[in-house]
């Protein structure tokens, strides 16, 4: 179950296993319970799930997986890609989100979605975590020293990382390290980030606001949400969640949402970017909404960071994927 006290949002996920049907013995009942336990976490947290023999091929599927990320950090096997961030008015790229992938030796390009739930329920997602904020920020300095146009690079920040208790001084001293100027660093913080533990996360943010970065709410409309912190917390930007995308021009809600927190954002005087941008019809209704930036597979696909290094001296329009028209805002670049 989910409760909701003293601002705190705490979910809980439930393996269930029987007996006899399940194991005959309390060992392979735990380790039977366990697996449905991870499938629960699976299927979106807060949820469960009795045991079925076809958990343990997943349960043994998942154990590779980790012992496979175990190893990942000390082969240097993963590696970092960007997608821009468009602005809507003049059609420049106005920033870039850093995106981890896993290169695996055998299994080639795993994306996030395969590997971070897991690296998050071992404990993994910590060094990896940082790893990804360092890699960032030496790319970022890399392109300005190159002379190029240096946008802020946005990094995603769990809530495991925004919890512990080094999170800022290691932060610190990567900055120091690579040497970027924080104004060159958005963190993305998702709502549930936020709202655990919500009594201390003012003065967490503080302190990350007096560094200099930028702060950023990803996934917004997506999770728990309690619109009372936009005015608490020292927030720049919000990311509608790309969900909220896929039906924005034919379907009445999204596009109620959609509509209803640019004007909330733009009230705020908070910089509101739409996520998972892929057709013109929906360019054209966040441009008639006053929606700021917008990011997806219409504008570029994530890349490489010599492709993006490309890109910052070319323009987006040089990019634009031959599926999707190319922005009516093209010729300014």
């Amino acid at each position: 179950h989910a409760c909701n006290e003293a601002n705190q949002h705490i979910t809980l996920s439930i393996g269930l296993s029987t007996y006899p049907e399940d194991g005959e013995d309390a060992e392979t009942l735990i380790k039977n319970a366990d697996a449905a336990m991870y499938q629960a976490k699976e299927m979106g947290h807060n949820n469960y799930r009795f045991y079925t023999k076809e958990m343990n091929v997943r349960a043994i599927k998942r154990q590779s997986v980790e012992a496979d990320l175990r190893l990942a950090m000390e082969r240097n096997e993963f590696v970092l890609h960007y997608q821009p961030k468009i602005s809507l008015e003049t059609g420049e790229i106005t920033g870039v989100e850093a995106l981890i992938r896993w290169a695996h030796p055998d299994r080639g390009l795993v994306p996030p979605a395969e590997f971070i739930p897991i690296a998050e329920d071992c404990g993994l997602i910590l060094p990896i975590g940082r790893w990804v904020l360092r890699e960032a920020c030496r790319q970022a300095k890399d392109w300005m020293d190159a002379g190029l146009h240096v946008t802020p690079v946005s990094v995603n920040v769990s809530s495991l990382e925004f919890r512990s208790g080094d999170f800022i001084e290691g932060l610190r001293a990567i900055l120091r390290e690579t040497g970027l100027n924080p104004t060159y660093l958005e963190l993305e913080l998702t709502e549930t980030a936020l709202m655990q533990r919500a009594e201390s996360t003012p003065s967490v943010l503080r302190a990350l606001k007096s560094i200099g970065v930028l702060l950023s709410v990803d996934d917004f409309g997506a999770g728990y949400s309690s619109l009372s912190y936009l005015k608490r917390f020292p927030i720049d930007s919000l990311k509608i969640d790309q969900s909220f995308m896929h039906d924005i021009t034919a379907n009445t809600d999204d596009a109620t949402i959609v509509s209803a927190v640019i004007t909330m954002a733009k009230s705020l005087k908070k910089c509101v970017i739409a996520e998972g941008v892929e057709t013109e019809d929906q360019i054209n209704f966040l441009q008639a909404y006053g929606c700021d930036e917008a990011q997806g597979f219409y504008f570029s696909r994530p890349v490489a960071a010599e492709h993006f290094a490309e890109l910052l001296k070319i323009g987006i329009a040089s990019f634009v994927p031959h599926s999707f028209s190319r922005p009516r805002f093209a010729s300014v670049m």
